[in-house]
């Protein structure tokens, strides 16, 4: 991989990553842009003890503009756009308009390829270990800056997620405190290390492996899973088989397996429905240990996976249950998730 890091016009980073060495990037943006000035802030709320990011700059930020005008294609001709580049392999900025920013921690966008129609599953192996070597990367790099307690790269797709550029990125946050998620997850850790001696992902993981209703897929270094208390209706977790704190600690052989398990999981999403409905909308993204929180060595690095499709053409809402009390209600048994993600394997 070669890593090449210039600036845009407004002072913002741009990093192209590049599966050969032989690649120069030299483009220059041409736009007359100002730099980019932001009103995040990060206030806590004292009941739920969790931390809000406040960003009304983002009110602004671009809403679904045509495939002509999409700011994440390549620069050609006379239209440039947020990647001054002819073409590009992977791509990751700053984001223009962060919900984090400065002492506030930092957002950006990845770019997964410069083909404005296509997927992250229509990646080749090859071009998906790119990515992955991406977010290596760029977690590596945003663990240096103080401001940084948590790294989370993540991708939404589809509009009914809210999604409102179309070409095929994700994004990485990097949040200045351990977000609220993580926080029970490290209670539970602390919970069960205390109660039984172990660790509680190791025994998940070989809970779900030793019952095997849930199991989507395994791999040499990796298992795929529908959880015991799915939330959503088409939920599964990837984990490395053998447990790491965060995408740094990967090894080859783990990094090398996962495009062609994860390409795949992601195919059987865009089928779960039926060939003849449209591309299922989905979240996914990589859950890794907060750098200094307590506990930290107790974490697994796993990606989550869900889709908020219930059925043919309706949508799970979070309703009175879910968004005001954070109990969730599940219509899909997640046993039956898990027969049907095997059901429409790759032939």
């Amino acid at each position: 991989m070669k890593k090449t890091p210039t600036r845009l016009a407004d002072g913002r980073e741009l990093i192209y990553y590049d599966s050969t060495d032989s690649v120069v990037r030299d483009a220059v943006d041409p736009r007359p842009l100002e730099r980019v000035a932001t009103t995040s802030e990060t206030r806590r709320d004292r009941l739920l003890g969790d931390t809000v990011a406040i960003a009304s700059h983002r009110q602004g930020r671009t809403y679904h503009p045509p495939a002509d005008q999409c700011p994440l294609c390549p620069s050609r001709g006379d239209r440039h756009t947020e990647i001054p580049a002819p073409d590009y392999e992977v791509a990751v900025f700053e984001n223009r308009f962060p919900s984090l920013a400065g002492d506030k921690g930092r957002c950006e966008v990845v770019c997964f390829t410069s083909d404005h129609d296509a997927s992250f599953a229509d990646l080749t192996p090859a071009a998906a270990r790119l990515v992955l070597d991406a977010w290596i990367d760029r977690t590596r790099e945003l663990a240096q800056l103080p401001s940084v307690a948590q790294v989370f790269p993540f991708e939404n797709r589809g509009e009914e997620i809210g999604v409102t550029l179309g070409h095929p990125h994700g994004q990485i946050y990097a949040y200045p405190f351990t977000t609220p998620r993580t926080a029970l997850v490290l209670r539970s850790l602390a919970e069960h290390r205390a109660a039984t001696g172990r660790n509680l992902f190791d025994d998940v993981l070989a809970d779900e492996r030793a019952d095997g209703r849930r199991i989507v897929l395994e791999g040499e270094h990796w298992t795929a899973f529908v959880p015991f208390a799915a939330h959503w209706p088409y939920e599964v977790h990837l984990h490395p088989n053998r447990r790491v704190p965060d995408l740094l600690g990967l090894e080859e052989d783990a990094a090398a397996e996962f495009p062609g398990l994860y390409l795949e999981l992601l195919r059987r999403f865009d089928r779960i429905f039926g060939e003849d409905q449209p591309p299922t909308p989905y979240i996914s993204g990589w859950h890794q240990a907060p750098f200094a929180a307590p506990g930290r060595e107790d974490f697994a690095l796993h990606l989550e996976l869900f889709t908020i499709r219930r059925t043919s053409g309706k949508l799970k809402f979070l309703a009175g249950s879910e968004s005001g009390m954070g109990a969730f209600i599940n219509d899909v048994p997640p046993e039956a998730a898990a027969a049907r993600l095997r059901e429409v394997a790759s032939k």
